[in-house]
């Protein structure tokens, strides 16, 4: 396989299975796992050629998984709520949005809005603007650079 990364994964589609079985010991330096379908390999190797040649996630990327799938394994709440960014129940989030001042209280298991029960703050974003928002974007908890665009108020 060449040095053109779009290339070399444009190349695995026509493999046979057992050319993708040699690619796969290639690149992972392992053999595949036992009966691994064909279209399963495909994606896996693409991903692994372009890890190779860009790099992969970061550390930090790294051990958030890590600790994502730890907490998924131990816990018997719904995958909703384990993916969900942490805020600590009892949390105020405030927005001013159109010059109005809007206020969500973080519980333990939802969102309360105006005397209301939420399971996501999109849908309390969606509420306030009456557009497709990101909640979190929206109440300004991800980064600056996400919410640079959408402020109004």
């Amino acid at each position: 396989m060449g040095t053109d990364i779009a290339g070399q994964i444009a190349q695995l589609r026509g493999f046979s299975r057992q050319q993708l079985l040699e690619v796969w010991q290639k690149l992972y330096k392992k053999a595949a796992p036992l009966g691994i379908r064909r279209e399963i390999m495909v994606p896996f190797l693409a991903y692994k050629i372009q890890e190779n040649a860009h790099g992969g996630l970061k550390p930090a990327t790294r051990a958030k998984l890590r600790r994502i799938a730890r907490d998924f394994e131990k816990s018997t709440v719904s995958t909703e709520l384990r993916i969900r960014p942490r805020i600590k129940p009892g949390s105020r989030l405030l927005r001013r949005w159109h010059g109005e001042i809007h206020e969500v209280f973080v519980t333990e298991l939802h969102y309360e809005y105006r005397g209301a029960s939420y399971r996501s703050l999109s849908e309390i974003a969606r509420k306030i603007t009456h557009t497709r928002w990101s909640g979190p974007a929206f109440f300004g908890l991800n980064s600056a650079s996400s919410v640079r665009g959408h402020r109004n108020g």
